[in-house]
């Protein structure tokens, strides 16, 4: 009750209307950023920043937020429309988001997509309202050998439940786990794989990889079919949103079961990136239509962006209560925290109860006001086919390379991302598949720091990874996961003996 009368309390703070009119500004805003590749959350919120200084410090990251909820929608419309994820946890989305819009159903494809993530954010809110305290104190529990058993994990799935070959798999993973340990090494400090070229002291950047392997590859595959002179056919009509939301309550296993996935990987933190590729390789594992996964199917795009949404909002929870930002995004709010004097912990729930509890309160109203605005667009944005590729193919192009570009404002990221849409090119007409090279590259680095810093506590000891029932549970569910292709062959094979 202590929390409801709070949560009431913060409505009052949050429904006024100056703070109404920052949400609507902040989604689209937001709707905005996502939509640009290469910008994101994080740098947008750090580039808007300074015009918050002058509000008062609640409405200030009521508007903040809700950049980030607008960037979280944004992300996935270029995904679905024309395969370029404009946010990293996007990618897991094109997967079936962009098959259903090549197949006329774009309208179906983004009303899934943006109330998927409004399940996935409400329940990380609801969750956040009356856990707080409890999920703060398991946070805790984290430390290197858990963060990289939830990164073996994720890898595993991939392997295990990938419908391409485990050889093509684990060959593109390989390929990003050697791209992420270019530049300086976290750990030592050491200069790796630059072979004498100073500008790689950085490494790839993972959004110019994904820029070049989905935008530039997917344009150098449409050019080799022929430009097509005609859009697509786009449906724009209202009706798509009731009817696709009449389909929806039947998955309502597989967005629980996201939900989960996503608000665990957002306190632990492990992020939104790899909680939408772990939410949607479980779904393609667990769904009785596993099979079709990759070729246009709702319940593709349902899983990564509940989770990617749960994951985004559940990170704010350890900024708030603990002071650690379980995101990019969440350590940009945490900067802005610290500039209005609001220190994060514990106490701030004791000493600022109208900062906390409004901007919890505006969580529900911001992505609520999102959810209007963008389903109310859905039309607009599907219409968006309509226009001729050969039209839109330079546009997206020159998007791509303001995007590479404004990364490190470096002329040289826009020839790598040249390079990675020659790389996406070669991946597609090979048959290997790119959501493993993705996923080692923005998760390697991590893996491998996680993985380094266990070993120094442990002294090389590999037993630190079944050290107790948290790290060994997640460990061991990584190995069933891996081996799992052998494990089903052989029940088959002794069902057919059995036969």
């Amino acid at each position: 009750m202590e929390e409801i009368n709070a949560l009431m309390h913060g409505f009052s703070v949050a429904l006024t209307p100056f703070n109404l009119m920052l949400m609507a500004v902040g989604i689209i805003l937001g709707v905005l950023i996502g939509v640009l590749p290469g910008l994101g959350g994080a740098n947008g919120i750090a580039i808007l920043l300074p015009l918050t200084f002058t509000m008062p410090p609640t409405s200030a990251v009521i508007m903040l937020s809700c950049i980030y909820w607008g960037a979280l929608f944004g992300g996935a419309i270029t995904s679905i429309l024309f395969n370029i994820p404009g946010e990293p946890w996007s990618v897991a989305t094109t997967f079936d988001g962009y098959p259903m819009a090549q197949q006329g159903k774009a309208g179906e494809a983004l009303t899934t997509a943006f109330t998927s993530s409004f399940i996935g954010a409400l329940f990380a809110v609801v969750m956040i309202t009356f856990l707080a305290p409890l999920v703060a104190k398991f946070a805790l529990q984290f430390g290197p050998p858990e963060f990289f058993s939830v990164f073996f994990l994720t890898f595993c799935s991939f392997i295990g439940m990938g419908k391409e070959p485990p050889f093509k798999i684990l060959a593109a993973m390989m390929l990003g786990f050697g791209l992420a340990a270019v530049g300086i090494d976290t750990v030592t400090g050491q200069l790796r794989l630059i072979f004498g070229w100073h500008e790689l002291m950085r490494g790839f950047d993972f959004l110019i990889a994904v820029i070049g392997l989905f935008g530039i590859g997917e344009i150098l595959l449409s050019m080799e079919e022929g430009l097509s002179f005609q859009g697509r056919s786009a449906k724009i009509n209202t009706r798509i949103v009731f009817e696709t939301w009449k389909k929806l309550p039947r998955f309502w296993l597989t967005s629980l079961r996201s939900c989960v996935i996503g608000c665990w990987m957002g306190i632990t933190p492990g992020g939104a990136t790899p909680a939408s590729f772990m939410s949607y390789g479980i779904a393609k594992r667990m769904s009785p239509d596993g099979q079709k996964f990759g070729n246009g199917v709702q319940e593709g795009i349902i899983a990564p962006e509940t989770a990617a949404h749960a994951a985004g909002t559940a990170a704010l929870l350890p900024m708030l209560s603990l002071g650690i930002p379980g995101s990019p995004t969440a350590a940009v709010l945490l900067g802005g925290l610290l500039i209005w004097g609001l220190q994060p912990g514990p106490l701030l729930f004791v000493e600022q109860k109208d900062f906390v509890w409004g901007l919890i309160a505006s969580m529900y109203l911001g992505n609520v006001v999102g959810l209007i605005i963008v389903l109310t667009c859905v039309p607009l944005f599907a219409a968006i086919l309509r226009i001729p590729f050969s039209i839109v193919a330079p546009v997206i192009i020159v998007i791509c390379a303001i995007g590479a570009y404004t990364v490190n404002n470096a002329m040289l990221d826009i020839w790598f991302m040249l390079l990675f849409g020659v790389l996406g090119y070669a991946f597609k007409k090979l048959s290997y598949p790119l959501a493993p090279l993705v996923l080692a590259l923005v998760l390697g680095d991590q893996a491998e720091d996680a993985f380094r810093q266990s070993m120094l506590i442990s002294q090389g000891d590999l037993r630190i990874f079944f050290s107790n029932w948290l790290v060994g549970s997640i460990m061991g569910l990584g190995l069933l996961m891996l081996v799992w292709p052998l494990i089903g062959k052989g029940i088959a094979a002794l069902r057919s003996r059995a036969a």
